[in-house]
């Protein structure tokens, strides 16, 4: 038993729930913390299902669900070829998704969810758009 503890540990396995911060958006939003919904409730569900998967993809340090209805990324790294792979990978798993990179100047004010649930999806990445599915 300690061996697959201290194996989960090594992992990244253990310790906080890797979805955290797609969880706490969703409920802020869900909870009606962040004004009126402006989607279904559902929709919120099936984001937060995307922003856990979005998790998974190379390049991202953190995901949220954003009350406007698309996934805010907050990168590993904000080179233009690590966020281009990003958005390809995003893309290609989530064809009518979209997805927000947040900047450098909106990562040094990434503390509440709050304030990320907020932005607006307005800068988000269509990926219809990118595929020419429009």
């Amino acid at each position: 038993m300690k061996s697959i503890i201290a194996l989960l540990v090594v992992l990244g396995l253990a310790g906080p729930a890797w979805a955290e911060s797609c969880s706490k958006s969703r409920e802020y939003v869900l909870e009606g913390l962040a004004g009126d919904l402006t989607k279904r409730a559902a929709s919120y569900q099936d984001l937060f299902k995307i922003c856990v998967e979005a998790l998974t993809l190379v390049n991202v340090k953190d995901a949220y669900v954003l009350k406007d209805g698309a996934i805010a990324i907050l990168p590993r790294s904000n080179a233009v070829f690590a966020t281009a792979e990003t958005l390809a990978q995003f893309c290609q798993r989530f064809p009518h998704g979209f997805v927000r990179f947040l900047t450098p100047q909106e990562q040094r004010k990434v503390r509440t969810i709050g304030y990320i649930v907020l932005l607006s999806a307005t800068g988000a990445t269509a990926c219809t758009k990118i595929r020419g599915m429009t």
